[in-house]
């Protein structure tokens, strides 16, 4: 019994509670009393399942209470963390930054880099995810992979409680929409398992409208243009996913993953182009239909090796894991000219890409001179290729021929090496302080196979961090925090070539880009008001060599966009959380951001000029409880205006709404509607001296899902839900650290 119980708390993320028995009096007492005293620590390892919501590095969100959670995605449980957004395509920006490196359980997957973020965010189960923790200013032990910048980690579920538990959610929705997830677990002795699997065919639809204004350079006069189009098609998702966790002893555990998402890439469209005469150029007006199919494929495993040492709260970890995904897709493209005299012709343009990702690391901790110390490695290998067939079809013969100027292909090998080392340090009982320092050491190698380009680069960059907390009283913390971060450029940051999007627009990457280096200052109050948790924090980021887009206009009314590192940009910003009970059946979560964004760029005519932007966010969630077995939530998010490129993007909002209603102690209903108001769109607008656009897209509004959750095993009696807390701890702050 011993032996199980000592196991159970080293996998335990509540282990420490374990360490506040003495270890003196269980040796000296006898087997019987060992028995008893080991058996008072059993309710609290696993009976008190909470995390604490701060910590002296981070934020910590518990999304799982959210009665919507049983059929939403991924994107929506992030949409519901405070300055968190996530937009239909599934961009995720954190307080306006979409410089966001996400994380599953602390490790990097090549499922959530590059064009699959979005993709999976859509199709990941948000019942999967226990907590997500806000990293904005990341210490020593965070690597800089996929974007570098702050970090939204998704702490998956894990029940080490004895015995099997499972629960099952299945969902139907307006045009056909539907979803299905079944998870679970048992624990028996020194093994534990733990997966699941789900079904979803989801998406959204949209229209787009943009309208453009360019400079004609050989009249010097503005030309005008449009572009009208629509896009339809519901895809097919399926994943899984499995752990297994073995004790070797009272202080060591093995634990292996496997984990795949695969996904459907269907989808019609319809473009509408009216192009303006130029000097040079006859006025068009004509009709692009494009039919796409393929297919998606995400895929990883994992290793892990735990050792509890025989000092206090030391151990080593040791994690492998491995993660691949695969792109295919096949677009067919049939022009239609309404007038002008050109016949109609036909296209087709296949895409494959793929990510390869190795991550290696070691950790250990232990106590050193009054604190906590912990020291690490890291080995990493990130593969990156694409390669884009385009040919075009002869109106007349029918005959297929390559079109050299939208095909090529790219491959980008990236080998990271770093080390870290960080100390924890209580000073008294009001300090606690967090000190880091990490080096990484980057070596690129860069494969342009169509333009034969070979180039290499590397460079060593020192990242330094500092936290400190103060306890201001028995109610409140004070938070300090330092942090610089690099923002590597990714594999399509890098690429040369021009890469066709559409008849409007192709971009590039640039070669010859450098990191961005990020220094980000970050001071939080935490208390009570009124009986609501409430946190403040103050933040200012500056960034050195920022990587941005720059739009250029080529002739044929094309837009060409690439990117440089600009002279620098900076943000700031105050952030809000209230949360807690106004009624003892209303509760409240809110949080809100007000930001000022300021860019140096070059304009039109090379000139330095700097933007700048001040925008509102918010959202607010209100949980009304009709009884103990029906629960109604309302959802409002706003995001407010963001730079964009050498643009901006305009202000939107959502309003949600959710149902659940308890059948049996096992089986509830539950309702949803997503943007009920039809609000949410996404409008870009760009006004220079050579070029004024405004882009609008509008998805799906009113989205309607009803479904079922049943669950399985555990205790008789269903739990009443938690709220999510968004600031300290009933009764009180937690320490400093």
């Amino acid at each position: 019994m011993q032996k199980i119980l000592l196991t159970a708390c080293l996998a335990s993320p509540l282990a420490a509670l374990a360490q506040t028995v003495p270890a003196t009096p269980l040796k000296a007492a006898s087997s019987k009393a060992a028995e008893a005293a080991v058996a008072t620590v059993v309710p609290s390892v696993n009976v008190a399942g909470e995390r604490p919501t701060n910590r002296i590095d981070r934020q910590v969100y518990d999304v799982k209470s959210d009665i919507s959670s049983s059929n939403g995605s991924a994107a929506d449980a992030l949409n519901n963390v405070p300055s968190v957004a996530v937009d239909p395509d599934g961009t995720v920006s954190l307080r306006g930054s979409t410089n966001v490196q996400i994380l599953v359980d602390g490790k990097p997957s090549a499922m959530l880099q590059g064009e699959n973020r979005g993709a999976t965010l859509n199709a990941m189960q948000a019942d999967d995810i226990e907590s997500v923790e806000v990293i904005n200013n990341p210490g020593a032990q965070f690597g800089n992979e996929a974007g570098g910048g702050p970090i939204l980690n998704l702490v998956m579920r894990r029940n080490r409680k004895p015995g099997g538990f499972a629960n099952v959610n299945t969902n139907a929705g307006v045009q056909g929409r539907y979803n299905s997830a079944l998870s679970g677990s048992y624990n028996e002795g020194l093994w534990g398992f733990q997966g699941g699997l789900h079904v979803r065919h989801d998406g959204r639809n949209s229209t787009a409208e943009v309208s453009r204004d360019r400079l004609d350079a050989s009249s010097g006069n503005m030309v005008h243009s449009s572009q009208q189009s629509s896009g339809a098609g519901l895809n097919d998702m399926f994943g899984l996913n499995g752990t297994v966790n073995y004790n070797l002893s009272p202080s060591d555990t093995l634990a292996a993953s496997l984990n795949y998402h695969g996904r459907s890439n269907d989808q019609r469209g319809s473009d509408h182009y009216v192009n303006g005469a130029t000097a040079l150029q006859a006025a068009s007006d004509y009709v692009r239909s494009t039919q796409r199919e393929g297919d998606a494929k995400n895929f990883g495993w994992g290793g892990r090796y735990d050792h509890k040492g025989e000092l206090p709260n030391e151990v080593l970890k040791i994690d492998l894991r491995v993660s691949a995904s695969e792109n295919d897709s096949e677009n067919r493209y049939a022009n239609r000219y309404l007038y002008g005299g050109r016949a109609d012709t036909r296209a087709t343009q296949r895409n494959n890409s793929s990510t390869r990702i190795v991550d290696f690391t070691g950790d250990y901790e232990r106590p050193l001179w009054g604190g906590s110390a912990k020291a690490g490695y890291k080995v990493a290998s990130n593969t990156s290729d694409a390669d884009t067939l385009y040919t075009d079809i002869d109106p007349l013969s029918a005959v297929a021929s390559v079109n050299p100027a939208r095909s090529n292909r790219y491959e980008l090998e990236e080998t990271v090496l770093a080390l870290y080392a960080s100390y924890q340090l209580r000073l008294n009982d009001d300090w606690g302080l967090l000190a880091g320092l990490r080096s990484e050491h980057t070596a690129l190698d860069i494969h342009q196979y169509t333009s034969q380009i070979e180039a290499s680069n590397s460079y060593l960059n020192f990242m330094p961090s500092l936290f400190a907390t103060y306890k201001a009283s028995d109610t409140a913390n004070l938070r300090f925090s330092y942090a610089r971060r690099i923002r590597r450029p990714n594999a399509n940051d890098l690429n040369p070539y021009v890469v066709y999007r559409d008849e409007f627009n192709v971009s590039s990457g640039n070669p010859l880009l450098k990191p961005t280096k990020t220094d980000s200052f970050e001071v939080g109050y935490e208390t009570k008001l009124a009986g609501l948790e409430s946190n403040l924090r103050g933040y200012y980021r500056k960034d050195t060599d920022a990587i941005v887009d720059y739009r250029t206009l080529l002739a044929n009314n094309v837009l060409l966009t690439s990117r440089r590192n600009g002279e620098g940009s900076h943000s700031s910003g105050l952030e809000f959380t209230v949360s807690g009970k106004l009624t003892p059946a209303l509760t409240l979560n809110t949080s809100g951001n007000l930001m000022r964004m300021q860019q140096t760029t070059l304009d039109d005519n090379g000139v330095l000029g700097t933007r700048s932007a001040n925008s509102l966010s918010g959202r607010a969630r209100l949980n009304y409880a009709y009884s103990a077995d029906t629960q109604v939530q309302m959802a409002l998010q706003m995001q407010g205006k963001m730079l964009s490129g050498s643009g901006y993007r305009s202000p939107n909002s959502t309003f949600n709404m959710s149902l659940r209603q308890a059948l049996t102690p096992r089986l509830s209903l539950l309702a949803t509607v997503t943007d009920l108001f039809n609000t949410n769109k996404m409008e870009t607008v760009v006004n220079s001296a050579t070029l004024q656009e405004t882009s609008t897209r509008r998805f799906d509004g009113r989205v309607f899902y009803l479904g079922l959750s049943y669950r399985i095993g555990g205790p008789n009696k269903e739990a009443e839900p938690s709220e999510p807390r968004f600031g300290p701890p009933q009764g009180g702050p937690p320490p400093p650290g």
